[in-house]
């Protein structure tokens, strides 16, 4: 014969309801706060970033489908060109100072991962898929960043330099980029 249970007693009730309240209080405000992670400002610049072993290809869809790698210089020329050691590369991601530029991150082999600490910007990049992330940069300058995967023995080797120029002289660097390209500028054409 199973003893018949004790009646519920308040101490009972209170342990099971105030963990769950402070669970509800904790996930209203963090609702919001996940639905706004996913909606981002529109975008005035997108850029396709690949990741490859070991370099990084970057395509401007906008700009005409400009496309370049970017690989990593030796340590002699990344000095020339007065770049930290292990972090200049022959072709820099340029984007307009001040515009939102949204990143479509993927790769062709392996898990990659696009690093920008100081844009609080890290996404992976995975084969088959297409990430999305974002981002905004007031001041010119040149950034340094490199992958953060564990993508293969050359995984040291995969920096990433962002240089942000003032809106006229990114305007000039693409037309001469598109030009060396051959490409006619896409407002161009449809005039």
């Amino acid at each position: 014969n199973p003893r018949p249970r004790p009646p519920t007693t308040a101490t009972e009730v209170a342990w099971t309801l105030i963990p769950v309240l402070i669970l509800i209080a904790i996930a209203v405000p963090w609702i919001g706060l996940l639905a706004r992670q996913y909606d981002p400002p529109k975008a005035d610049l997108t850029v396709k970033v690949t990741g490859h072993q070991w370099y990084w290809t970057y395509e401007y869809p906008d700009a005409g489908e400009l496309s370049f790698d970017s690989v990593m210089l030796s340590d002699e020329e990344g000095a020339k060109r007065g770049d930290p050691r292990l972090l200049g590369v022959d072709n820099r991601l340029v984007v307009p100072a001040g515009k939102v530029v949204k990143l479509l991150v993927t790769a062709d082999d392996v898990i990659h991962s696009w690093a920008m600490p100081s844009f609080w910007v890290k996404m992976d990049a995975v084969p088959g898929r297409i990430n999305e992330t974002w981002f905004k940069v007031d001041r010119p300058g040149v950034y340094y960043g490199q992958c953060s995967e564990l993508c293969g023995t050359k995984h040291g080797f995969m920096p990433i330099t962002v240089e942000v120029l003032p809106e006229a002289e990114y305007q000039k660097w693409l037309a001469a980029k598109q030009s060396a390209a051959g490409i006619t500028p896409p407002a161009a054409s449809a005039a």
